[in-house]
């Protein structure tokens, strides 16, 4: 995984990876993570924190297929907000970091 980089918003996270290639909107086929979570890597990760409302809390992955597609998933992170696809995602993370 490549490094976590801090930007000042996501939508600033999600200009420089889409200037990085990672234009591929996983949001609208999250299926695709969930049937094959084997064949996707996590190449970049940034956690923004809201800075007085815990709802403003999100997470941007940069994901990177086998095949090379490059793209991004953005959830919010809130105890409330976390499902499946983020789930799995992280999963993903911790398993690369254990190689």
């Amino acid at each position: 995984m490549d490094p976590i980089y801090h930007y000042d918003s996501v939508s600033k996270a999600l200009d420089e990876l889409n200037e990085n290639g990672f234009n591929y909107d996983f949001n609208k086929h999250e299926d695709v993570i969930l049937k094959n979570p084997d064949k996707f890597e996590i190449r970049h990760i940034y956690r923004y924190e809201g800075e007085s409302n815990p709802d403003d809390e999100a997470i941007v992955f940069g994901i990177q297929s086998k095949s090379g597609k490059k793209g991004v998933y953005v959830s919010g992170f809130a105890a409330n907000s976390n499902n499946e696809t983020t789930q799995l995602l992280l999963d993903i993370t911790i398993k690369a970091r254990k190689r």
